[in-house]
């Protein structure tokens, strides 16, 4: 015949099965660091030390009072961490706030009870009259039929969380009449070897599926916070995706317009020259067909030659050093045409720039700055001189031996219109540099990877 288990032996069970739960929520608090996960920690502790406290071996050691005062008010005082860690877990200040409120005056009920027993264990002799025991008797039903209500307030939520608190709380209440209903029809149950026989193995049965179903609601409540914070965070990065790829689309378009806006301004730059240098070849091929027409024969050639390149180099933003320096030999043919020996070109041009990049007609521009702004006489020639230095740039430099007013008439169109063009490539800027006797332009030549148009 089975032995029964006694109540000594529950006991132990009941208390290892509740700090098991109770480590376990200890490490869920300190890994989520949530209010609820700390409620639920002191709500187990309470518990804990309350049946600890009940155990034979304090018990002795306590006077009748203090037992008496213990006995009534640990369940109060876990009651009134219990409506806390309900708030928390079903949300109610924000689902259901009447019985929010509710939930608060119960806490306030409880507290003047628990000052009450204080009263009536330590400082009168209520403890021992009949009226106390009916007086906790009477609390106690109160407060199962207040959680009665609660339970079937709440079961109105069809959510998997709210069954479980639910199905938790009604096992503490159903786990508490039984105890309860025991105590009252029952004259000694301490001498009782069956543990079924034990009022208070009915209570304790009733916090342990308690707690099981609060463990499982928390594992179902954690689970579903994170599913909501992963699909929140998924919809999130598809929003800044989506919101990237707008601001690329966006920097795309923007870049576009801005080229092709530069490309417009290159265009408009280039169409500038054009008309200047036709006006001033006109100029000279008059004054040739007056005083020399073989040579205006001649200067009409080489006209041709550089108006085809003139032509050519509208249609592009860079082109190679080495074609420009082409073009200016033909250029200065037209300008020996007509100056003779007031003028004279010196071109220096290492043979590692020659593949160097830069804006068309910008040594003409240079080279006809230099005529136009000084005197060109054969008894003060001008002397233009090309050169590359060890830094890759391009410098045109001529004598100065500026015409009366030519300072004040200048506008620096020509080098302006150089500068602009730089500024729209992106480019260093040109230097422009004059000292007593010399001006000189230095230009930065453009790597051949940054434009591949010719």
């Amino acid at each position: 015949m089975p032995i029964p288990l006694n109540y000594d032996n529950w006991r132990f069970i009941f208390l290892g099965m509740i700090m098991a739960m109770l480590l376990y929520n200890s490490v869920q608090w300190y890994l989520y660091r949530e209010r609820i996960y700390g409620l639920y920690t002191a709500y187990m502790l309470v518990w804990v030390s309350y049946f600890w406290l009940r155990s034979p071996g304090v018990i002795s050691q306590l006077t009748y009072p203090g037992w008496h005062f213990i006995r009534v008010t640990g369940p109060m005082v876990a009651y009134f961490i219990y409506y806390d860690f309900a708030n928390a877990f079903l949300n109610l200040r924000e689902t259901r706030p009447n019985l929010l409120r509710l939930f608060r005056y119960m806490q306030a009920g409880l507290i003047v009870y628990a000052l009450t027993e204080v009263v009536f264990c330590f400082f009168t002799d209520y403890w021992r009259q009949p009226i106390h025991e009916l007086l906790h008797t009477v609390v106690r039903v109160m407060l199962a039929v207040l959680s009665v209500y609660i339970i079937a307030r709440i079961y109105q939520r069809r959510e998997p969380v709210t069954r479980y608190f639910i199905s938790g709380s009604a096992f503490l209440v159903v786990g508490g009449l039984v105890a309860m209903a025991l105590t009252l029809l029952s004259d000694d149950y301490n001498k009782v070897s069956n543990v079924w026989q034990v009022p208070l193995a009915y209570l304790q049965l009733g916090i342990i599926l308690e707690l099981v179903c609060f463990s499982l609601g928390l594992t179902y409540r954690h689970r579903r916070e994170a599913v909501k914070k992963a699909v929140f965070e998924q919809a999130l990065a598809r929003e800044r995706e989506q919101r990237q790829r707008e601001q690329l689309e966006a920097e795309l378009a923007v870049h576009r317009l801005k080229q092709e806006m530069t490309e417009m301004q290159m265009r408009a730059l280039q169409a500038q020259i054009s008309p200047h240098f036709l006006f001033n070849s006109l100029n000279s091929l008059s004054s040739l067909i007056t005083d020399d027409p073989d040579k205006a024969e001649q200067f009409v050639d080489e006209m041709s030659s550089v108006y085809r390149y003139l032509l050519q180099a509208n249609e592009r933003e860079l082109t190679t050093v080495g074609t420009e320096i082409g073009f200016i030999n033909s250029y200065y043919h037209l300008l020996k045409t007509r100056y003779g020996q007031g003028i004279h070109l010196d071109i220096a041009i290492s043979d590692t720039v020659r593949e160097r990049l830069l804006p068309p007609l910008t040594l003409q521009l240079l080279v006809e700055n230099a005529v136009k702004h000084n005197i060109v006489s054969a008894d003060q020639p001008l002397r233009i001189r090309i050169v590359t230095d060890k830094a890759e740039s391009l410098t045109v430099s001529n004598n100065l031996q500026r015409k009366p007013n030519s300072k004040l008439n200048s506008t620096q169109k020509g080098l302006l219109n150089i500068a602009e063009k730089y500024k729209l490539l992106n480019q260093p800027d040109i230097a422009i540099q004059e000292t007593g006797d010399t001006f000189r332009v230095v230009v930065p030549l453009i790597a051949r990877k940054f434009s591949s148009t010719e």
